[in-house]
């Protein structure tokens, strides 16, 4: 499956409803995004068609209403993003990003563990390889 479009600021605003919550009608996007951002609806109208053409929404007509879903699970999108702000940050180096991430936050102790098990399950996976 080919990797997702880059999707702007604003057009992540359109696909998390989407996410959360799909197929909607235009109408049920204006609903949430427009009232949450204070919107114009046809603002709303046309994130959605440029995330048609796009390529990262897709529809199907029910009657005279267009039904929007995503082409690719939020994740999709946020491994595609995360890569893209890695190799331009950080030149692709995942430690370093990493060591920014923990020392730029403040953390829990919950937090610091779910780290240390991520850590700690991803250095058994590589070593099975």
């Amino acid at each position: 499956m080919p990797k997702p479009p880059k999707i702007s600021d604003a057009e992540w605003e359109v696909m998390n409803v989407l996410w959360q919550s799909s197929p909607l009608t235009a109408s049920d996007v204006v609903n949430d995004v427009g009232s949450r951002m204070q919107w114009h609806p046809k603002t709303v109208k046309t994130l959605l068609a440029r995330l048609v053409r796009k390529g990262a929404l897709r529809y199907r007509q029910e009657g005279n209403r267009y039904l929007y879903t995503p082409v690719h699970p939020r994740e999709r999108h946020v491994e595609a993003e995360s890569r893209s702000f890695i190799e331009r940050v950080f030149g692709g180096s995942a430690t370093p990003a990493l060591v920014h991430f923990v020392d730029a936050m403040t953390l829990s102790d919950e937090d610091v563990d779910e780290l240390r098990q991520v850590l700690e399950r991803k250095q058994k996976e590589d070593r099975r390889r």
